[in-house]
């Protein structure tokens, strides 16, 4: 066919209006993006300024079908042609919109994250506002899927007849999809209720069924420990609302370890004491907060002595422990070899009238 009868054709015209649109919307996203990306280049050594990347091909769609939305009924097209481009649209805007929003969410989510926090000691503030942003991010991210996929599905004929003929059995559906989906809804409530009172935080330490671990992850419906061995328990939300657990880390990271040390009654307790206080001042895993060694207990076979002493965090608290364990025996070896826990037994001697058993003299009586 002559290219003069192409340009003839109706839809000829509709079609090269179409890539005029898609052009200059292309066109537009290139111009706002270029000037917001001159005015986010004000970052500092220490602070660089956010890559705008995360949201640039989600917003160049999204301009390119908001032109196409504005100028469609100005390209006719012919037949059956202009209700399927209408529903594309729709559709595709719907899908677009859905995905800028999530990426916006995502990046302000970053932002949030990378920024600094001035003055927060022991990183708690931190924490605080990780654990919460991560959490509010991701339930986001679910509603704005929920909600553009029914928008989707409700631009096509046949499932939105199929939607309005059940609504007379609305409440019963309802009832149905309800305590089919009650766990979902009540690790999304829990999450919720964690973002709002934050009972744990990420990287808090904690003692859940009896293991000790650190919060790795909080997601949508679960919880992600990190035991101690690498090993890792995964808890619905719900647990940390309606269980109780232990929270080493709530108010701070600073923690008190204890060292128990049994001796016998001869053991000399101040120079423990001062040795004690040594071998805190020789490490840099004591935060020169507090110490201190007491007697806790004396019963028939030793003397109980408590070593207390201060870290920053759970792991400087486990290696101090291990620390003070290896330091004060190596002491106890050395000074006091003679006055380490020992069971006394007494053994009186006999009357002289009382014989021996298995003696002569028993054996005469």
């Amino acid at each position: 066919m002559p290219v003069a009868s192409i340009r003839d054709q109706p839809w000829s015209h509709s079609l090269l209006l179409l890539f005029f649109a898609m052009l200059a919307g292309g066109l537009i996203h290139a111009i706002v993006f270029g000037i917001l990306r001159k005015k986010n280049r004000t970052g500092s050594a220490d602070q660089p300024a956010p890559s705008l990347e995360p949201i640039r091909w989600p917003t160049f769609f999204l301009s390119m079908e908001i032109v196409l939305l504005i100028l469609h009924p100005a390209i006719p097209f012919p037949g059956v042609f202009e209700d399927v481009l209408s529903r594309s649209l729709v559709l595709l805007t719907i899908l677009t919109v859905a995905w800028t929003m999530i990426a916006l969410t995502r990046f302000l989510g970053n932002q949030l994250l990378t920024r600094s926090l001035p003055g927060a000691p022991d990183e708690l503030e931190s924490r605080k506002t990780r654990t919460r942003v991560l959490l509010i991010e991701r339930l986001l991210v679910v509603l704005i899927v929920l909600v553009s996929s029914s928008a989707a599905l409700m631009t096509i004929p046949r499932i939105r007849a199929v939607g309005e003929s059940l609504l007379a059995s609305a409440g019963l559906a309802g009832l149905v999809i309800g305590l089919a989906a009650r766990p979902l809804l009540t690790n999304v409530i829990a999450g919720i209720q964690i973002a709002l009172t934050q009972p744990i935080r990420i990287d808090d330490v904690v003692i859940v069924n009896n293991e000790w671990g650190w919060i790795e992850e909080i997601g949508i419906a679960y919880v992600i420990v990190r035991i101690w061995d690498l090993r890792r328990l995964v808890l619905p939300l719900s647990y940390f609302i309606e269980q109780p657990f232990e929270n080493w880390t709530y108010k701070s990271m600073a923690l008190l370890g204890t060292v128990h040390i049994y001796a016998d009654y001869g053991v000399d307790v101040p120079d423990l004491r001062n040795h004690l206080k040594s071998l805190l001042e020789t490490t840099p895993l004591w935060d020169r907060q507090a110490w201190n060694l007491q007697v806790t207990q004396l019963d028939e076979k030793a003397v109980q002595m408590r070593a207390l002493f201060s870290a920053k965090d759970s792991g400087a608290r486990w290696d101090l422990s291990v620390y003070i364990r290896e330091g004060m025996l190596d002491y106890l070896q050395k000074r006091y070899a003679a006055n380490l826990p020992r069971l006394r037994v007494e053994i009186a001697p006999l009357p002289r009238e009382t014989p021996i058993p298995g003696s002569p003299a028993e054996n005469r009586a």
